[in-house]
């Protein structure tokens, strides 16, 4: 069913930023997840706002008339985060990529959301400054998508997720009205914390339109390796060792065989067939020291050799092969493609018992599933591959991929470390979290956008059936109002 968008042309919009074109709806109904797996919804209509000021007229007019709203930056989530899933506007904030103020002296930067991770960075260096937490597609994503899932990367380990540098957000509300959130103060206590409240939350209570993110020094001492081991479990064991004798790591990655053999392949490199540990050390003086600890941990756990360098090309080439394990895996085999992007993380305690049954059920089910993440912090990715034209092989992905979901929240862990929930991961969120947290969810979500014109279909169970929460109730989507 469409929803009638033609109140966007009485709007102060420019010509350009308003499309109705089916071409420009296509490129709109999905992020990198959801078109991996054919799960792409036409929005009604695309939108670029340029300031707040349009945001906040978009989403008035659209709460006015029951549309929904999809905010949309690149497209690069994996759960479905950005689909339109009940049609209505798509949102692209991406032309909001202004650094709107930088305070070097105070380690602080204002920026919109459209400004991709690694201009921030660029921006910055200059002042020997940078953004700790960025993911490893800092390149190709945006600080508000990033902020809308509470991204983390390969240097949670040492330095937090995003949601540790958000300061403060303007953001706008669905009926329009525009709020600020937080502070440029070192600490408050003042009022509810409403910046974490809104970071992590996928767009679904508003619409971010600046961002205040704290920056960090660059360290003088910058140190990248690898470590091979000859089996899986001594290269878990090792990790978490190191991260219990509290070495100061900033970087510390896994990649199984399976995901060194894929990566050969894509890159045509050379990495061992063997479990490998990729490392990154950063401090100001006494990295000699920490490397040193780590080296003997390792080499305790059986490590069969232990590579370090300070040089940058050669640290360059060393975390492509990291950055790029997605596409690897994707390319893998014509045939095969991941079932779904597993992420879930669990205590450092449990991660080589995580590794150890992802490998274990994947076997027994026959599913190859390549097992990489940033170890650190307990992040796993795992990616079953199945054959989307043999049944079977979807069910067995399936079986695999709930099954180690099911033994992380045993453990304490969760079912999404830095993908969000979006559409794919709804039916864990009340296994994970307990009913009665979800009704506080949901009270949280009718508190911010009583009409659920924000990303509705995403987050919560109610929406697996096509239907949207409205006034504390369920509207079907036959009760959808207008067509074009």
């Amino acid at each position: 069913m469409q929803y009638d968008c033609s109140f966007l042309e009485d709007l102060d919009l420019a010509d350009d930023q308003l499309s109705f074109t089916e071409t420009r709806r296509e490129t709109h109904a999905a992020d990198w997840g959801a078109e991996q797996q054919g799960r792409a919804v036409l929005p009604d209509a695309v939108v670029w706002p340029e300031s707040t000021a349009d945001v906040s007229a978009v989403l008035a007019a659209a709460t006015d008339r029951g549309v929904p709203v999809t905010p949309y930056a690149a497209g690069t989530g994996l759960e479905g985060n950005a689909v339109p899933a009940h049609g209505g506007v798509s949102l692209d904030l991406t032309r909001m990529d202004a650094v709107v103020d930088y305070r070097p002296e105070d380690f602080q930067i204002d920026v919109g959301p459209g400004v991709i991770g690694d201009d921030v960075d660029e921006h910055v260096a200059r002042d020997g400054l940078f953004f700790p937490p960025l993911p490893s597609s800092g390149d190709i994503s945006t600080i508000g998508g990033m902020i809308a899932t509470d991204a983390s990367g390969m240097q949670t380990v040492k330095y937090g997720e995003v949601a540790d540098w958000v300061l403060g957000l303007e953001a706008v509300l669905a009926d329009g009205t525009v709020i600020e959130t937080g502070t440029r103060a070192a600490k408050t206590s003042s009022g509810y914390n409403l910046t974490d409240l809104l970071v992590g939350s996928e767009g679904t209570l508003a619409v971010v339109t600046e961002a205040t993110l704290e920056l960090a020094g660059r360290p003088e001492q910058i140190h990248g390796g690898r470590a091979v081991f000859g089996t899986l479990e001594d290269a878990t064991g090792a990790i978490a060792e190191a991260i219990r004798t509290e070495v100061d790591v900033a970087r510390i990655e896994l990649l199984d065989a399976l995901s060194a053999r894929m990566t050969n392949a894509y890159l045509d490199t050379s990495l061992p067939d063997a479990p490998t540990v990729f490392l990154e050390f950063h401090a100001n003086h006494g990295i000699d020291e920490e490397i040193a600890l780590c080296r003997a941990i390792f080499e305790e756990y059986g490590a069969e050799r232990v590579e370090t360098s300070a040089d940058p090309s050669e640290m360059a080439d060393l975390w492509e092969a990291r950055r790029e394990i997605a596409f690897a895996v994707d390319s893998y085999d014509p045939d095969l493609v991941p079932f779904h992007p597993g992420d879930v993380t669990v205590p450092i305690s449990a991660y080589s018992e995580i590794v150890r049954e992802t490998k274990r059920i994947s076997e027994a089910h026959d599913v190859l599933t390549p097992c990489y993440g940033h170890a650190g912090d307990g992040n796993l990715h795992y990616s079953p591959l199945v054959d989307y034209d043999d049944p079977d092989s979807v069910e067995r992905g399936k079986t695999v991929y709930r099954a180690v979901v099911e033994r992380a929240l045993e453990m304490g862990g969760t079912v999404t470390g830095e993908h969000g929930i979006g559409e794919g991961k709804r039916e864990y969120l009340a296994v994970e979290h307990g009913d009665g947290a979800v009704d506080a969810m949901r009270a949280v979500k009718r508190a911010f956008d009583p009409t659920d014109t924000l990303n509705p279909g995403k987050i919560f169970p109610e929406t697996l059936e096509g239907e949207r929460v409205r006034d504390g109730g369920v509207v079907a989507e036959a009760d959808r109002g207008g067509g074009r």
